[in-house]
């Protein structure tokens, strides 16, 4: 017998044989069960890099109101970094970029508004008036 291309026809011919010979029904259902098996598929799967957040609207912000020592510039320039790493398909640099320009928007927000707080807080009692 010569190598087949496709190892399934050989088993389906088998099958064949016993179903003509009046074989019993259980062994018909496994035979199609075998048969219907094809383990050629390859399916590629990418990570979804929608779900990375980038910060990128909120650093811009930052950098343009309340840069507060540079903070909203290195917060855009991650936020940007995590548009690059999503392009690319690095979604665990892209989560770790993302915590990043977090953190220094966060940063930059919070000082930012002390500050403005502190301002205000001086403007109303002038330090002149102790």
């Amino acid at each position: 017998m010569a190598p087949t291309l496709f190892p399934m026809e050989s088993k389906s011919s088998k099958t064949d044989s016993v179903r003509a010979a009046g074989g019993p029904q259980a062994c018909k259902h496994l035979a199609e069960k075998k048969t219907m098996t094809n383990p050629t598929t390859v399916i590629e799967v990418y990570p979804d890099t929608t779900e990375v957040n980038d910060y990128y609207l909120w650093s811009i912000f930052n950098f343009v109101y309340l840069n507060f020592c540079c903070l909203g510039f290195i917060a855009l320039a991650y936020s940007l970094k995590v548009r690059d790493k999503k392009l690319v398909n690095d979604l665990n640099g892209a989560v770790e970029d993302a915590k990043t320009a977090r953190l220094f928007n966060i940063a930059s927000s919070a000082l930012a508004a002390s500050g403005l707080i502190l301002v205000f807080i001086f403007l109303r009692y002038p330090l002149s008036d102790y």
